[in-house]
């Protein structure tokens, strides 16, 4: 039988060195973890360290044997003969930082042997999901792999400093807590995209929500951002191409003919100078299933550090199990994405049609009670908002009598964590580009371009 890794001597050197030499306890806790301790009685003294280092007491063998005598697994280390022949052999903690991290690697070891055993175990097993069981087993692989990633340490005043130009920013009530999504109004209300929020993005056919969402993603993006796109519904180079129309103001119809000017081509090669600042992974797989987005997102968490899920969109994913009904699946489909903000800890934008229902009312305003096909979407969200365009019912004006031409409708139905309200955008139809309501009309700044000229 072969005997699962572990060190031992090394185990007993870190914990000596940790009652003996306070620094060495800071050096250890951010390293490990009790669970990375093979030898029983060495993770029980580990806890009881640690619980005196998050009380700011003295740590020694005396108050370790206390601690110990405390929490009942005192005998089970050997007592005060135990601790002090522990201490006895340590000579120096000078190398406890190194000797740490092997005592973490044989820890990874053990885990991986763990999950391998698990997984080959449940791999005989006919009567389990085999992606249930993929699921399980990638995300056991990935919680190590989140446990023992390298974290990047900053100084105190670079933080202090960036701390205090966002508190000032948004006590100016300029600056969005999450992550900006670029629209000024919008963010007032949400605040930015929080992370571990669900958020729906819905809408008719033609109210925009990809341009919308691509314009979100872009905006994120540029801000030193890894972004994730899965469009299940246009391929990777239409959403390329949407997006350099989209920043060059340049109609999509033009870029697919050829037929430009030379001031549009100029625009079009500035457009792509600034996308490539921009971090943005697409992936176009077509009837994409809810394990294998989970999967796809934890590897670019690690690969990538992604900072924002887009799925465009969720009627058109699928599960694996066999459901009763598209609202049973659909509501997997929503717990899951739900699942996956949490996991990964970023917000995720799904993007979901809505019912007929919206086509019967004289307003055409999209309720909650339209999202398509389940409840379960509602439920799950922290944002549920509605992209609504007056101007595409031949709706001309509002109630007060507003032109609304020209205008683009964000209606913020449900906000679990603050205000619900209505945001107005400008829409240029020719571009599908959205910009903030308070922006110069781009038939403005046209008429200024060939007044220049």
């Amino acid at each position: 039988m072969k005997v699962p890794p572990q060190t031992p001597d090394i185990e007993q050197a870190v914990i000596g060195a940790m009652m003996l030499d306070r620094d060495a306890v800071t050096t250890a806790i951010d390293i490990l973890t009790p669970d990375a301790f093979y030898k029983h009685e060495h993770k029980c003294i580990y806890e009881a360290i640690v619980q005196l280092f998050a009380e700011n007491s003295g740590i020694d063998i005396l108050t370790v044997s206390e601690k110990l005598k405390k929490m009942g697994t005192l005998d089970q280390v050997g007592g005060l003969v135990g601790l002090t022949e522990i201490t006895g052999t340590v000579g120096s903690s000078a190398h406890v930082e190194h000797h740490a991290r092997i005592i973490s690697q044989k820890y990874i070891q053990r885990e991986l042997i763990r999950i391998g055993e698990e997984t080959a175990r449940d791999g005989y097993d006919d009567s389990l999901d085999v992606f249930d069981l993929l699921d399980k087993t990638e995300n056991s692989l990935f919680q190590v792999a989140q446990q023992n990633l390298k974290r990047e340490v900053k100084n105190l005043s670079t933080l202090s400093i960036k701390a205090q130009q966002e508190l000032e920013a948004i006590m100016k009530g300029d600056k969005a807590v999450g992550l900006p999504s670029g629209y000024d109004d919008l963010d007032k209300i949400t605040h930015g995209w929080q992370k571990s929020d669900l958020i729906i993005i819905a809408g008719r056919p033609a109210m925009g929500k990809t341009a919308f969402a691509l314009s979100v993603a872009k905006n994120v993006a540029l801000q030193n951002n890894a972004v994730a796109i899965f469009s299940l519904e246009m391929s990777d180079i239409q959403l390329a191409k949407r997006l350099v129309s989209q920043q060059a103001k340049v109609e999509g119809d033009k870029m697919r003919s050829g037929n430009l000017t030379a001031d549009e081509v100029a625009r079009i090669s500035q457009a792509n100078n600034v996308l490539s600042e921009a971090n943005i992974l697409i992936d176009d797989t077509p009837a994409l299933g809810i394990f294998e987005l989970r999967a796809k997102c934890r590897r670019l968490k690690m690969k990538h550090d992604i900072q924002l899920i887009l799925v465009d969109y969720l009627q058109l994913m699928t599960t694996s199990g066999n459901q009763q009904s598209r609202e049973q699946e659909i509501s997997t489909i929503s717990r899951s994405l739900k699942a996956i903000a949490k996991e990964i800890n970023v917000p995720v934008i799904a993007l979901s049609q809505l019912s007929r229902k919206v086509e019967d009312r004289s307003d055409k305003k999209p309720l909650l009670s339209d999202l398509r096909e389940s409840g379960a979407i509602e439920q799950d969200a922290d944002i549920v908002m509605f992209l609504y365009r007056p101007e595409y019912y031949k709706i001309t004006e509002d109630a007060d009598g507003n032109s609304v031409l020209g205008v683009a409708k964000v209606l913020i139905a449900k906000h679990r964590n603050g205000n619900t309200g209505e945001v107005n955008l400008r829409f240029i139809n020719e571009f599908a580009r959205f910009e903030n309501f308070s922006e110069q009309p781009f038939q403005e700044e046209r008429d200024e371009w060939a007044d220049y000229k």
